[in-house]
Formats: structure tokens, sequence, C-alpha cells
């Protein structure tokens, strides 16, 4: 199998259903979700499937979300149906919900690290905020662009601020707060709390 075609050395790339210029918004905004797939790959070398076979398997699962995100973004046919769905915004949130019962209460900012695979979801938190303002960008050029993306993006950063507090929790590693910051997080009293 060769991986080159030398189709795209003048400076273009095929999408689905169409050829545009390799800095086109759609390739910024897909190619920006491929890199916070690669993030999350890595993140996930650096996790001991031991302790974190639950996390293991979420991150997986979104990859291959993310794969499918990607093909939607690169689709411009309009009869080939998207792959992205709501079920995978409402999975996101409930482990949202259940990560925010394990860990420790927060009120304020925190410096994204602690341990290497923390540090590495914060990347991906971030990188995945960067591809949500791409798809804004993208759905201001083609209204048609499907929403479920730009939802699926905002609930996944959500999703990786919330992990890589889990996952510092669980190495016993804490999290610190930002110390300027005001008291932003106006968490419900978890029942240990109460």
């Amino acid at each position: 199998m060769r991986i080159y075609t030398r189709t795209g050395d003048k400076g273009q790339t095929s999408i689905i259903g169409g050829r545009v210029e390799k800095d086109d918004i759609r390739v910024e905004a897909y190619g920006t979700v491929d890199e916070v797939n690669c993030f999350v790959g890595q993140a996930m070398a650096e996790l001991d499937p031991t302790l974190f076979k639950d996390i293991l398997e979420d991150l997986e699962k979104i990859q291959h979300e993310l794969f499918d995100c990607g093909g939607d973004l690169a689709n411009v046919t309009k009869s080939r149906p998207m792959k992205l769905t709501k079920e995978a915004i409402t999975y996101l949130e409930k482990r949202i919900d259940e990560f925010i019962q394990q860990a420790p209460t927060l009120e304020r900012f925190i410096l994204p690290g602690g341990t290497k695979a923390a540090a590495s979801i914060h990347i991906a938190r971030t990188v995945t905020r960067r591809a949500e303002r791409l798809v804004v960008s993208l759905i201001k050029v083609d209204p048609s662009v499907s929403e479920v993306s730009l939802q699926y993006l905002n609930r996944l950063s959500d999703y990786f601020f919330a992990l890589g507090r889990i996952i510092n929790y669980r190495m016993n590693v804490r999290d610190v707060e930002y110390v300027r910051s005001a008291k932003v997080f106006r968490e419900g009293k978890r029942k240990e709390d109460k």
C-alpha cells in the first residue's frame, strides 16, 4: 500500500465530495480534531490499565467519535449521513456528572498539569476548544455543517477538564488552584460534603 499520492503537492486536498485548498477553514477544523485525537492517544499510553480501565474504554470510544466528527466536518456531499450522534454527547454528560461526584470539591480555576496523563488531557482539552472555535467559523461559511459536531466538541472539552481532575485524584496528585482566581465553580454539595 502506498500512503503518498502526490495529489496534494499543489496545496489542495480531497474532502468527501470535492477538493479544497489545504488552508481552507474546513481542513483546519477537521485537522484540529485529528490533533485532539493524537493527544488522547498520548494520554492513553500514559495511563495504567489496571487503575484506569474505565477511562481507557472511554478514551478509545472518544477516539472513534473524533474520527466520526472529522469525517462529518469533511463531508460536503449532503447525501451521506453524518456519523456523530447526540447519544455521544449524552454519554459525555453522564460521565462528567460521575467525575464531578468522585473528585474533590472545586471552587477555583486550576493549573493544567499534575500527572503526565492529566497534562496530556489538558492539552487535548485546549486543542478541543480550538477545534470548537474553528467549527464555529466553518458554520458561518457553511451553515449546513452539523451542529452535533459543535455540541460534541463543547462537551468533550468539559469532559477532558473533569477527566484531568479524576486522573490526578486517582493517582493521589493534588490539583493546584490558580492563586488569584475568584470562586468560579458553584458545585452542588456532594454526599460526603453534607
